[in-house]
């Protein structure tokens, strides 16, 4: 056994070879690896790493199975509370959230509790194992809209206490911001999210594409007239956010949401794909979270030098310390403490370059935040022939335009109940960047799992 005070390490991919293709980026762990970094967890009798999972898996408990080669163990405890393990131990900030509450991480470094959930998910799927299906249905009728990780999770969770769940998703692939928003290199779609989305499904969850509800059907019609008792809104936030800065209108500016979009879901990047994305030579991707990471190396993968913009330091981007780690080792350049002004325009309409201004940062506000101030008169060019503009989003007004009696607060998301998390509309339900704006897969998750203990409550309660 090596050093308890320290991980066991992951391997990955080279970061050269890596940045010229989209297999995944790291490898994970063996069995023995596996086995060896689960012995680094003592066994805390009151678990802090519980308490930072937003869907409280007994973690101490996997990964004691863990330790012993129970595996399948491992992978029944899990199940209990996640349907997506494998997605989850790949997508989600534990370094945030239970690896950050880890005991083990006061004098050393914390338990790599993901590496691990990803490394049981990854074993279940490779011996065909899936969650218990044994339950007797209620004679209950649930609708969710949306496939997305706060959707798949409410519906698993409703599926395992006998009701009848059917989930509408308006795009042709089932999966949410996990198939069209992670890149591939990230999070694999045809190995790693279509199993267990097809995990949930053996729960006994209908999944319907191609249905927008709001245009194909609205809400009331899905009440009155199929007779669901119950609506769970996970819609997510497909609504990208922009600048506002002169020429944001040209040929060649991308929201991240989009470009993200046609290289996941309708595979852009290949040859034969029938929605090309521009081969662009210079992109400069604006913004610094987790999205912006993953469009600014999507672009370097499809051969652009590659700029991040972000206007703060590097002590404040938002994304993950890994993916900023394995951006910077692929080559992709940070500009910090800077801001576009101008997106400039070539006499064919097509972008041309950046204008920014740095920017140093001043005195903490209320909350503790430094906040950029532009330095006068400094200035200065990037050359791009595209922009990606990773900003955020925020939830799509089509539900709230299309149902009579949903309230949203000032940024479009639906207000909702924080106990029973429904929303202002009696029977109707929601989570997850719907309700937020743009956040984590893990956070649309526990979203999901609250609102099926709600919405069970709700039907209980009226029959």
């Amino acid at each position: 056994m090596g050093d308890p005070m320290k991980k066991v390490p992951v391997r990955e991919q080279d970061p050269k070879v890596r940045a010229t293709n989209f297999k995944e980026v790291c490898l994970g762990y063996n069995a023995e690896e596996a086995v060896e970094e689960a012995q680094r967890c003592i066994g805390c009798k009151k678990p802090m790493c519980v308490e930072g999972c937003p869907v409280s898996i007994r973690i101490p408990d996997f990964i004691a199975h863990v330790k012993t080669g129970d595996f399948k163990g491992a992978y029944e405890v899990i199940s209990e509370a996640s349907a997506l393990p494998s997605v989850c131990g790949r997508v989600c900030p534990q370094e945030k959230q239970c690896e950050g509450r880890c005991i083990r991480g006061i004098k050393g470094e914390a338990v790599s509790i993901g590496k691990l959930e990803r490394f049981v998910g990854d074993t279940a799927r490779a011996n065909g194992w899936a969650p218990s299906t044994a339950v007797e249905p209620n004679g209950h009728k649930v609708a969710v809209i949306g496939s997305g990780p706060a959707g798949l999770t409410c519906a698993g969770d409703l599926a395992k206490l006998g009701y009848s769940v059917t989930i509408f998703e308006a795009l042709h692939r089932p999966g949410g911001v996990l198939v069209y928003g992670i890149p591939e290199f990230r999070l694999p779609k045809d190995d790693v999210v279509i199993p267990e989305i097809e995990n949930v499904k053996k729960l006994g969850v209908t999944i319907e594409t191609n249905v927008i509800v709001g245009r194909s059907v609205t809400i009331e019609q899905l009440i009155e007239d199929e007779g669901y008792e119950a609506v769970f809104v996970g819609s997510g936030a497909g609504l990208p956010k922009f600048m506002g800065v002169p020429g944001e209108q040209a040929l060649g500016v991308f929201s991240a949401n989009e470009y993200l979009t046609r290289s996941n879901l309708m595979k852009a990047f290949r040859e034969d794909s029938d929605t090309p994305i521009m081969r662009a030579q210079k992109v400069v991707v604006v913004g610094g979270g987790n999205v912006a990471m993953d469009a600014a190396r999507t672009a370097l993968r499809l051969g652009a030098e590659t700029h991040i913009v972000y206007r703060r330091s590097e002590a404040e981007l938002p994304a993950r310390a890994e993916e900023v780690h394995h951006a910077k080792q692929e080559g992709i350049q940070f500009d910090l403490l800077c801001n576009p002004e101008e997106i400039l325009v070539d006499d064919k309409g097509w972008v041309c370059g950046v204008r920014c201004i740095r920017m140093e940062l001043g005195e903490p506000d209320a909350s503790g935040r430094r906040s950029p101030v532009e330095i006068p008169n400094s200035q200065f060019v990037i050359d791009a022939d595209m922009v990606i503009m990773a900003l955020g989003t925020s939830p799509n007004p089509l539900l709230t335009s299309t149902t009579a009696g949903m309230d949203v607060n000032r940024r479009g998301g639906l207000i909702i109940n924080e106990e029973s998390c429904m929303t202002t509309k009696d029977g109707v339900f929601a989570g997850g960047d719907a309700v937020t704006g743009a956040a984590t897969v893990i956070l649309a998750m526990g979203a999901g799992k609250a609102a099926a203990k709600g919405i069970d409550a709700y039907l209980k309660e009226k029959n």
